[in-house]
C-alpha cells in the first residue's frame, strides 16, 4: 500500500480551502446554503491532489479509504433510515397531528410553554429542528397575532425547543455524527446529554410558566388545524422508546418506518407502491448530508494521512493544560467552526476526529465528548443571525421582530451553553459517568 508524504502544516491546506470555500460562497451570495456543500469538498479534495506531496496513486487509495471508512458508512446508512423514517411519517400525517394534538391543549396564558414543549417533542421526534420550525413557525406567529402575546416570546420558546429536540434526538443528523465520530453509543450520549439539557429545559419551562402568568391580552386561541388520530403520533412515540431502551438504531429507525407504514395502509393515507416511494424520497432527502459526510471521510484521511490532523493536534493541544481545557477546547472547536460555516452537521462531521484524538489524550470520556460536540455546535447554530433556524423565524414575521428579538428570548440555549460550562468545570457529570459503563457501540 502507498501513502501519502508528510506534509505538516501543509496539510491542513486543502482542508481549508473547503471551509473557506463554503464559507466564502455564503457571505457573496447571502446565503449559506446556496453552494451544495459536497460541491465546497469535491473542491478541497481536487486541491489536496494538487497539494499533498506523494504520488496519484497513494492519493487515490487514501480517498478511497476514507470515505469506505466504517464508521463513515454506518453514519451515512443511518442518515438514510432516518430520512425514510421522517418522510414516511410525515405523510401519513404525524406532523399535522403532532401539532395538532399540542394546539388543543395549550391554554392562552402558557401558548409560549406550550410552543416549547410542541417544538421540542417535534423536532426530537422527527431529528429536525428546521422541520419544527417550518412546521410550527407561521402557527407562532398567527398565535401572537391572535392572542397579543409578544411574537418575540413565542419566536424565541418555538427557537429553543427546536434546538432541544435537535441536540437529543436519536436520528438527528448531529447525535449520529457526533456518536459514530466519537465510536459511542446513542444511549449513552443520550444520558450525559440530557443531564446537561434537562436542567437547562426545566429552567426554561420555569421562566416561561412564569411569563405566561402576565398575558397582555387574553383572547381564545385560534381553532386547531385539523383532527388528528392517536395512531399518528405512534411510531415517534415507538422510537424515542425503543432508542432510549439501547436498541440497537438500525432497528429503531426500520421498525419506526414500517410501524408508520402500517399506520398509513391502515387508514388509507397510504398504498404499498406509495409508501416504498415515500421510503424512497427518504433515502434521497438525505443524499446531500450522505455525500458531504462521504467525501469529507476521504478528505480527512487525506489530510491525517499527510500529517495534517496531527500538526493541528499538537497546536491545540499546546493550549490545553488538562482535562478541563480539553472539554472547552473540544466545544471551542466545533462552535468555532459552526460559526465559520453555519451548519452544526458539517462542523461535527469537520471537527470530531480532532475531537477524539483530544478526547484519548487528555483522557475526556467518549461519551462526554459527543454530548459537548453537539451541544456547542446546537447553541451556536440556534444563535447565528446567518444560520437556517433564525432565518427561517424571521421569514415568518414579515420584518415585524429581529434576530436581536429572537437572542432576547433564546432563553434555553443561554441555559444549555451555562449548564455545559458547569459539566466542563463542575464534577458532577463525571461522577455520573464513573458509576455507568458504557455500552458497546454496536447498540449505536
Amino acid at each position: 500500500m502507498q501513502h501519502i508524504q508528510k506534509s505538516g502544516g501543509t496539510a491542513l491546506v486543502p482542508f481549508l480551502i473547503f471551509v473557506f470555500t463554503f464559507l466564502g460562497a455564503g457571505i457573496l451570495l447571502d446565503d449559506f446554503y446556496a453552494m451544495p456543500s459536497p460541491v465546497a469538498v469535491v473542491i478541497g479534495i481536487i486541491s489536496a491532489f494538487f497539494i499533498l506531496k506523494g504520488s496519484i496513486n497513494a492519493k487515490v487509495e487514501a480517498l478511497i479509504r476514507g470515505c469506505g471508512d466504517t464508521r463513515i458508512m454506518t453514519m451515512c446508512l443511518i442518515y438514510l433510515l432516518a430520512g425514510a423514517f421522517a418522510t414516511v411519517s410525515k405523510a401519513v400525517g404525524g406532523v399535522d397531528a403532532t401539532v395538532n394534538l399540542g394546539l388543543s391543549l395549550l391554554p392562552v396564558e402558557y401558548l409560549a410553554l406550550g410552543i416549547f414543549l410542541l417544538a421540542a417533542f417535534l423536532s426530537t421526534a422527527t431529528g429536525t429542528s428546521v422541520g419544527s420550525i417550518v412546521a410550527l413557525g407561521p402557527i407562532a406567529v398567527g398565535l401572537a397575532e391572535q392572542s397579543h402575546i409578544a411574537l418575540p416570546l413565542l419566536l424565541g420558546a418555538l427557537l429553543g425547543g427546536a434546538m432541544f429536540g435537535d441536540n437529543l434526538s436519536f436520528i438527528s443528523d448531529t447525535t449520529i455524527a457526533a456518536t459514530q465520530t466519537q465510536e459511542c453509543s446513542m444511549k449513552d450520549k443520550f444520558r450525559v446529554n440530557m443531564l446537561i439539557a434537562g436542567p437547562a429545559a426545566l429552567i426554561t419551562i420555569l421562566f416561561l410558566l412564569i411569563a405566561g402568568q402576565y398575558p397582555s391580552a387574553a383572547v381564545e386561541v385560534p381553532a386547531v388545524l385539523g383532527d388528528f388520530m392517536f395512531w399518528q403520533i405512534a411510531p415517534y412515540l415507538l422510537v424515542i422508546v425503543l432508542a432510549v431502551m439501547g436498541v440497537n438504531v438500525f432497528v429503531v429507525l426500520t421498525i419506526g418506518t414500517i410501524a408508520s407504514g402500517v399506520v398509513g395502509l391502515a387508514y388509507g393515507s397510504l398504498d404499498v407502491l406509495v409508501f416504498s416511494k415515500k421510503v424512497y424520497e427518504g433515502f434521497t432527502g438525505m443524499f446531500e448530508i450522505f455525500l458531504l459526510s462521504m467525501l469529507t471521510g476521504g478528505l480527512a484521511e487525506m489530510v491525517r494521512e499527510a500529517g495534517g490532523i496531527q500538526f493541528l493536534l499538537e497546536k491545540v493541544t499546546g493550549a490545553i493544560k488538562g482535562n478541563r481545557s480539553a472539554q472547552l477546547g473540544i466545544g471551542a472547536l466545533v462552535g468555532g467552526t459552526n460559526a465559520a460555516i453555519a451548519n452544526n452537521t458539517v462542523s461535527i462531521v469537520v471537527t470530531g476526529p480532532v475531537a477524539k484524538e483530544i478526547s484519548r489524550s487528555y483522557q475526556v470520556d467518549k461519551r462526554k465528548a459527543a454530548a459537548l460536540l453537539d451541544i456547542f455546535s446546537c447553541v451556536v447554530q440556534g444563535l447565528l443571525p446567518y444560520g437556517a433556524q433564525i432565518l427561517i423565524l424571521l421569514s415568518f414575521t414579515n420584518g415585524t421582530a429581529s434576530f436581536a428579538d429572537i437572542w432576547a428570548n433564546a432563553w434555553y440555549l443561554y441555559l444549555l451553553l451555562l449548564f455545559s460550562l458547569l459539566a466542563i468545570f463542575t464534577p458532577f457529570v463525571d461522577r455520573f459517568l464513573s458509576k455507568q459503563p458504557a455500552a458497546a457501540r454496536v447498540a449505536a
